[in-house]
């Protein structure tokens, strides 16, 4: 998730900043006694919000991670200096990730989740009373916060498996198969640690072989508003159409983000329902609230305004190791 680099960061802890030319320090405060936030969306656009302050930050051995106390989205995670996750609204990315496949699918028991380190989407999982397993497979346990308290629960459950490894890696070496696969990974980035699992190659040979009869695969694919989607949105959907039979592209706007965040669902059964069946299905399987998706939400995902659609449809570019598209910013490697 997230759009942009760490352009400034200053607290009153006297923290550094972190961006594209290294670390320095921030000294100035504010003459109106407010610290904010900003972030870098474009060459050309950027937007910001008042930081209280830096909770916890520091560079794994795959990226740059932060987390910060805002006033108005409350805690915060950034990966390479992009909004991940944001305590206010994060419940919007991660109900639109996680509960289309799961509800569409006729009986989900056993779900692998590529990255979700900071919990979230396995929160949301384990609110479906026929799941059996979660298998979490995150490359770097730096993600796994103590200070993100709401999803202490979903850490707690016995249904949840913990897996700190490359995703690709533990997929290719697990004999059992899956009814769901959830990509909830880092924005592809030059130099992060993700783009891979974008491509063809990962969708075909990886993903697919995977999945149960009646098997669901969804990722988060990017931005996917007006001016945005033609980063990695169009050709995520494009690429993942080359590989799977039945493909739904559907979008929300995530404020955090401050755009239209995109995900892409696939199978090779059919697997649309329709509004009075999802609620039915909310009501049945979920032992717990959705705070955004209902039936007539659900289907809303789905309908794409004509810019987006158009896009899609005419989108030519398969995602490869070789041919990668990426949004704006850069991991960790690159900056190496």
């Amino acid at each position: 998730m997230g759009t942009g680099n760490l352009e400034i960061l200053h607290g009153d802890d006297g923290l550094s900043k972190n961006g594209n030319e290294g670390e320095r320090n921030v000294e100035e405060v504010p003459a109106d006694g407010r610290v904010w936030f900003e972030e870098q969306l474009e060459d050309d656009l950027k937007w910001s919000f008042t930081l209280e302050r830096v909770l916890d930050r520091g560079t794994s051995d795959y990226q740059q991670i932060a987390l910060l106390d805002t006033k108005r989205f409350g805690k915060v995670l950034l990966i390479d200096g992009k909004m991940q996750s944001a305590e206010k609204d994060e419940f919007i990315y991660h109900e639109c990730l996680i509960h289309p496949p799961l509800l569409c699918h006729p009986n989900p028991k056993t779900l692998f989740i590529m990255g979700g380190g900071e919990g979230s989407a396995a929160r949301e999982a384990l609110k479906h009373v026929s799941i059996e397993e979660v298998v979490m497979c995150d490359i770097d346990k730096v993600t796994q916060t103590k200070h993100l308290t709401e999803n202490h629960e979903a850490f707690s459950s016995e249904k949840l498996k913990l897996v700190i490894n490359d995703a690709k890696v533990e997929l290719q070496n697990r004999k059992g198969k899956f009814d769901i696969i959830v990509g909830d990974l880092a924005d592809p980035v030059e130099g992060g640690p993700c783009y891979q699992l974008y491509t063809k190659s990962f969708y075909e040979k990886i993903i697919k072989p995977k999945l149960n009869k009646n098997g669901i695969f969804v990722t988060q694919a990017g931005p996917a508003g007006i001016f945005s989607h033609k980063e990695v949105f169009s050709s995520i959907y494009n690429t993942i159409k080359q590989v799977f039979k039945y493909v739904i592209p559907y979008t929300a706007h995530v404020p955090s983000f401050a755009d239209t965040w995109g995900w892409v669902m696939a199978s090779d059964e059919p697997f649309s329902v329709d509004a009075k069946e999802i609620d039915r299905r909310i009501e049945k399987r979920i032992d717990g609230n959705l705070l955004y998706l209902n039936g007539a939400a659900f289907l809303s995902l789905a309908t794409l305004n004509k810019v987006v659609l158009t896009s899609l449809v005419k989108e030519t570019h398969v995602y490869t190791e070789e041919d990668a598209r990426f949004i704006h910013g850069h991991g960790v490697a690159y900056r190496h």
